[in-house]
């Protein structure tokens, strides 16, 4: 089995879904990572010098030419399930599970942060609000045509596992 974490950033596809797969003894495969040793520099430096529309590009490319293991919990980049026709490839190709969480608490979440993501590079406080209520709005259409959708604030790795075994 296959599951594509999908979110705003922020909303910890990484953290949780790294958790899943050390729970259930499955592959953790980290797409940005990915992404960045195929690209040889970080997203932001890729963005910086190709754009958004050139990452998006490389973005859904590494996500269908990635060799996946049978057994898989991946994470996927914020924007990824909005481009090209990214989700559904994702979900034709296992299950995804949208992590939702309101824009404040994204918010709250991302200026804690310690990772520069060029979408929101000099935002802070309600701008940065403002900012993620605006993308969220964008993308919600494509995150809620997941598979299964948690709550971000009151989850653990052991329902994230009853929630994705209750679809196989």
């Amino acid at each position: 089995m296959k599951v594509f974490f999908i979110g705003f950033m922020g909303c910890g596809k990484t953290t949780w879904s790294r958790k899943l797969a050390n729970h259930l003894g499955y592959e953790f495969l980290d797409l940005d990572h990915i992404l960045e040793a195929k690209a040889g520099m970080s997203i932001a430096e890729y963005f910086e010098q190709h754009g958004q529309d050139a990452f998006r590009l490389l973005e859904s490319q590494v996500l269908k030419e990635t060799d996946y293991p049978e057994n898989a919990i991946i994470s996927t980049g914020g924007g990824l399930p909005c481009f090209f026709d990214n989700l559904d490839w994702m979900n034709a190709h296992g299950q995804t599970l949208y992590i939702q969480l309101t824009p404040k608490t994204l918010a709250e979440r991302l200026d804690k942060g310690k990772t520069t993501r060029p979408l929101i590079a000099g935002k802070h406080g309600d701008e940065l609000v403002a900012f993620i209520a605006e993308k969220l709005a964008e993308r919600e259409g494509f995150y809620k045509r997941a598979t299964h959708i948690v709550n971000g604030i009151d989850m653990s790795v052991e329902m994230l596992a009853d929630v994705i075994s209750s679809a196989s």
